[in-house]
C-alpha cells in the first residue's frame, strides 16, 4: 500500500517530533492535539526543529516554509478521514491509548494502518480494542525523533504481514532504520537498556560515584553516561518502563532502590530541571548525594568490583535471552543498539562485542556475578549451550555471529 498522507495523535515532544520527521520526508501530515492552544504549541515545536536546520545552513528559509506547509495541526478528529497511516503518541497509559484507538478505528478509512509509538505496552492488547487488529502495529521512534535513526516495528499477534511490510517501507521512506521486533514487554531496545541502567544504579548504591560511572561508560565509547541518559529520557518514563518489565520478567528486573528514591522526589531529569544531576543552575544541590548516603547505610550490599563490563554483561545476557526467544536476530540486535542506544560503533555492536570477549568468558563472568548478586545475573541458557557447542565467538569463528 502506498502512503499518501499520515496522521499523528498527540503533539508533545515525541508526537511533534514524529510529525516533523514525516513532513521532512515530503509527506503531508495532520497532527491532532486536545485543544487549539496545544495544537499551536506542537506546530511551534516543529518549526523550532526546522529553524535549527536553517540556522546551521542545512536548509533555506523557503525550504523550511515548504516543509511547514505539509503540516496541519488540529483538535478535530474528522481531519483524519483520508489518512493512510496514523501514529498515536499519547501518554503511556493503556486505557488512554485504547480509547484513542477506538476513536480512530471508527474514523479512519478501512485500509488505514493504526500504529502506536508506545515504548513498552502490548500491541496485541491495543489491536484487540479495535475491529482492525490486523492493521495495528507498533512503530516505536526514539527521542529525539528527528535525530535518532532507529525505529522498532512491532507486530501484535493479529498483525498481518502486509501491514508489517507497509510499516517497514513507510519507516524507510522517512530515511530511518527499521528493525522488526517480535512482541515482548519492553520490545528490544528498552528491554536491553533497562538492565544496563539498573546495574549502574546498583553500582552507585555500592559506593561508586555517579560521575565516575558516567565517565567510565563515556570512556568505553558511549555518547553519554547512564545517569545523564536517564535524565535525558526522563526518570518518569524509565519508571513506567521498569514497572512493565518487572511485571513481565520478575525478580531479574527488580529496580535498584535509588531509582524510586529519586523518582519520589519528582526529579525527572532535564525536563523539570533536576534528576540525578541538577540542570537549573543550582550549585549546592546535594539531595541525590544525601539519598545515596542513606541508601548505602541501609543496604550494606555485597560488592563486586565496578567496571564497564559489569553493566554490559547485564545487557549481553538480556540480548542472549532475546535471541533465545526469537525477539530479534543477533544482527538486528547489533543494529538496534548502535542506532538506538549509541553503543560505540568501534565495538561493532553488543553481540559482536560479546563474541570478541569470548562467550565462555561472558558465561564465566556472569556466573561469578550471579554468585554475588543472584538472579539478575543468572546466565541465559543459550549461553551455556553455545559454550558446550564450541560457539565461543571470534576465536572459534562462530558465536552469536559467524566470522570468516
Amino acid at each position: 500500500m502506498y502512503i499518501y498522507k499520515a496522521g499523528v495523535i498527540g503533539g508533545g515532544a515525541m508526537g511533534s517530533g514524529i510529525a516533523q520527521v514525516i513532513s521532512y520526508s515530503g509527506l503531508p501530515v495532520v497532527l491532532r492535539e486536545a485543544n487549539e492552544d496545544l495544537a499551536q504549541k506542537a506546530l511551534a515545536n516543529i518549526r523550532k526543529v526546522y529553524q535549527g536546520r536553517v540556522d546551521k545552513g542545512k536548509m533555506s528559509p523557503s525550504d523550511m516554509e515548504a516543509k511547514m506547509a505539509l503540516v496541519t495541526v488540529t483538535s478535530d478528529l474528522n481531519q483524519f478521514k483520508d489518512v493512510d497511516i496514523v501514529i498515536e503518541a499519547v501518554p503511556e497509559k493503556m486505557e488512554i491509548k485504547k480509547s484513542v484507538f477506538r476513536e480512530l478505528d471508527a474514523t479512519l478509512p478501512e485500509h488505514a494502518i493504526l500504529a502506536t509509538n508506545t515504548s513498552a505496552l502490548s500491541i496485541s492488547a491495543l489491536g484487540a480494542s479495535t475491529k482492525r487488529a490486523e492493521k495495528v502495529v507498533g512503530i516505536h521512534f526514539f527521542f529525539p525523533a528527528h535525530v535518532m535513526k532507529l525505529i522498532e516495528v512491532i507486530p501484535g499477534l493479529a498483525t498481518s504481514e502486509e501491514t508489517i511490510a507497509d510499516s517497514v517501507a513507510f519507516c524507510e521512506s522517512l530515511r530511518k532504520i527499521p528493525v522488526r521486533v517480535n512482541e515482548c514487554a519492553g520490545f528490544l531496545v528498552n528491554r536491553l537498556l533497562m538492565p544496563y541502567l539498573n546495574e549502574a544504579a546498583f553500582c552507585a548504591q555500592e559506593g561508586v560515584s555517579l560521575k565516575e560511572i558516567d565517565q567510565a561508560m563515556v570512556d568505553f565509547g558511549f555518547p553519554m553516561g547512564p545517569f545523564i541518559l536517564v535524565d535525558t529520557i526522563g526518570l518518569d518514563i524509565c519508571h513506567d518502563v521498569v514497572g512493565i518489565l518487572m511485571a513481565e520478567y520478575g525478580p531479574r528486573m527488580m529496580p535498584a532502590v535509588l531509582w524510586d528514591k529519586v523518582y519520589q522526589e519528582k526529579r525527572y531529569g532535564v525536563k523539570n530541571g533536576a534528576g540525578f544531576y541538577n540542570y537549573s543552575g543550582q550549585q549546592d544541590d546535594k539531595l541525590v548525594e544525601q539519598i545515596l548516603e542513606k541508601v548505602r547505610k541501609e543496604n550494606s550490599a555485597k560488592k563486586a568490583p565496578f567496571s564497564p563490563n559489569r553493566l554490559l554483561l547485564s545487557m549481553i545476557n538480556e540480548a542472549a535471552l532475546c535471541v533465545q526467544e526469537k525477539v530479534a536476530s543477533p544482527s538486528d540486535i547489533d543494529v538496534a543498539v548502535l542506532a538506538g542506544i549509541g553503543f560505540p560503533q568501534s565495538k561493532g555492536g553488543l553481540l559482536q562485542y560479546a563474541d570478541e570477549l569470548g562467550i565462555d568468558v561472558v558465561l564465566k563472568e556472569l556466573e561469578a556475578l550471579c554468585n554475588v548478586y543472584g538472579e539478575r545475573f543468572w546466565p541465559a541458557p543459550l549461553l551455556k549451550r553455545m559454550v558446550m557447542a564450541g560457539f565461543l565467538g571470534k576465536k572459534s569463528k562462530r558465536g552469536f555471529l559467524e566470522y570468516a
